[in-house]
């Protein structure tokens, strides 16, 4: 039976004052800025602006703020003013290779040319609370001189593939312009354009699971970080009224390319392979963990078996995306009170039915 909800505008109404009486806390405390949360969550800007699909870190800061620091919602958030943009056109490719580094390292070579460079990291903090913060203090920053980086830093990658020794990868003929997932629906089997876009935005956490799962053996493959490159780079764009790139500004980025080993097929001589991560921000978890799943999605370009969560293609891309699993489980909140009085009844039904089968196969049974 369907029951009419009274009063639900006056409620959401009053659970709106609710959430910003909850989002201020005590108004004892100093109100936090969106410029504080910018300049001192750098990691959680990056997470929003990279599931958000969109590189604004003023407006992933407000995005926190206003979601009390949700990074689901705050992404959703980014999302939803994203689709509010004006399309004037795309950027050209941005170079990775001329990155402004700050920090980029190799697990498979040490010396490598143009050197290591730890730079920002949490690999070599213990994992202590840091007390002193809870004043508001924090360590000085080193006064030690700062050796000039080289000029140039080759791509660990690019070094294999001198000697031949990693798969050549080539642009489709023709080079067409890449899927746009915002414009058009993923179709399965997706091209690589198509899983790098939607890996890119992907939940981070999810990501790491399939990634950690591929790396206990539901994966078939143990990767090696080649090269984790943090950094600045320029992007390019050509205006149709000027027709020659302007340089609209930097945006800081983290690339990851993993390598992995390969046996070989009969068209391919034994070689290694690559997985991609690309994110905004400093987020190395997250490239990390997209370019694991790439490699472990390209089994089926490869001639390999998709016998592992991380290799199925579908499972992985559309369960992702936080926004959409979001989505799903949370509407489990809205009202179903009438497929629930559905259900309810067909269950009433079928014990009575069973209840009175019984009691007829008793009474035969005394008789």
């Amino acid at each position: 039976m369907y029951v009419a909800v009274k009063g639900g505008e006056a409620a959401i109404g009053a659970t709106h004052g609710l959430i910003a009486q909850e989002r201020r806390g005590d108004a004892a405390t100093p109100e936090l800025q969106t410029r504080q949360i910018r300049e001192q969550m750098k990691l959680a800007i990056a997470r929003v602006m990279n599931e958000g699909s969109l590189y604004d870190e003023d407006l992933a800061a407000l995005a926190l703020k206003q979601s009390q620091g949700d990074s689901v919602e705050a992404a959703f958030l980014m999302r939803a003013y994203r689709t509010t943009l004006p399309r004037f056109g795309s950027s050209l490719p941005v170079d990775t290779a001329a990155m402004a580094i700050r920090r980029r390292i190799s697990a498979t070579f040490k010396d490598l040319p143009g050197g290591q460079v730890l730079g920002p990291t949490y690999d070599y903090t213990h994992r202590l609370f840091d007390f002193a913060l809870e004043e508001g203090s924090a360590h000085a920053p080193p006064q030690m001189a700062q050796e000039p980086l080289a000029a140039t830093m080759p791509r660990v990658p690019d070094i294999l593939g001198d000697e031949g020794l990693l798969e050549t990868e080539v642009a489709p003929a023709g080079d067409p312009a890449p899927v746009d997932i915002t414009r058009d629906p993923a179709e399965f089997p997706a091209d690589r354009d198509v899983r790098l876009q939607m890996l890119s935005r992907g939940d981070e956490g999810f990501l790491l699971g399939l990634a950690y799962s591929v790396q206990r053996g539901f994966g078939g493959n143990h990767p090696f970080a080649g090269e984790i490159r943090m950094g600045e780079v320029s992007v390019l764009y050509t205006p149709e009224e000027l027709g020659f790139e302007i340089d609209i500004g930097d945006i800081t980025l983290t690339e990851c390319q993993m390598i992995n080993q390969f046996t070989g097929s009969q068209e391919a001589p034994p070689q290694f392979t690559r997985g991609y991560g690309f994110a905004f921000g400093h987020s190395e978890r997250k490239a990390m963990s997209m370019a694991i799943v790439d490699r472990a999605l390209k089994g089926r370009d490869l001639g390999e078996g998709a016998n592992f969560p991380a290799q199925q293609e579908e499972f992985v891309l559309y369960h992702c995306d936080m926004i959409e699993a979001s989505g799903f489980v949370e509407h489990l909140k809205l009202p179903h009170y009438v497929d629930f009085q559905g259900e309810l009844e067909l269950v009433r039904k079928i014990r009575q039915e069973q209840a009175e089968r019984k009691q007829r196969a008793a009474a035969e049974q005394a008789s």
